[in-house]
């Protein structure tokens, strides 16, 4: 079972609306159910993805100096694609991770799926949860 909030969910299609007809790609982080806020019936140490990065971020840096300050390394468990052309499965030419969720036309709920980096489709459960509101110290 793959747990994602619906905020998250809601952000990523407007993304892939508004990119549509080109694809977009995120990568994705994950929160223990235990620190969200709202429902979560949830054991408090599972996963539940609730944060996305833009790919854009740091770009100007990683292109002078190869370092992509973007994506924290190693702290994302999961990868968001958009498939306009309306294929609802995991592509070869995705960038995988251990997650992987695809969205489709119309951009909605019903168009998002996720699956294991082996293409295998797994329960996805949409969370009515927002993640704790991160603190600048």
């Amino acid at each position: 079972m793959v747990y994602i909030t619906r905020g998250l969910a809601t952000v990523l299609l407007e993304y892939a609306a508004e990119a549509a007809p080109e694809g977009v790609t995120f990568a994705l982080s994950v929160s223990p159910a235990g620190e969200l806020e709202g429902h979560t019936k949830l054991d408090p140490k599972t996963p539940v993805f609730t944060h996305f990065y833009l790919a854009d971020a740091g770009k100007s840096v990683s292109a002078v100096f190869g370092v992509d300050l973007g994506t924290p390394a190693g702290q994302t468990q999961g990868r968001f694609v958009s498939h306009p052309d309306g294929f609802d499965e995991l592509a070869i030419t995705d960038d995988l991770h251990g997650t992987v969720f695809v969205a489709t036309p119309p951009w909605d709920e019903d168009g998002l799926r996720a699956f294991a980096r082996s293409g295998v489709e797994q329960s996805l459960t949409v969370l009515d949860a927002e993640p704790p509101e991160d603190v600048l110290a």
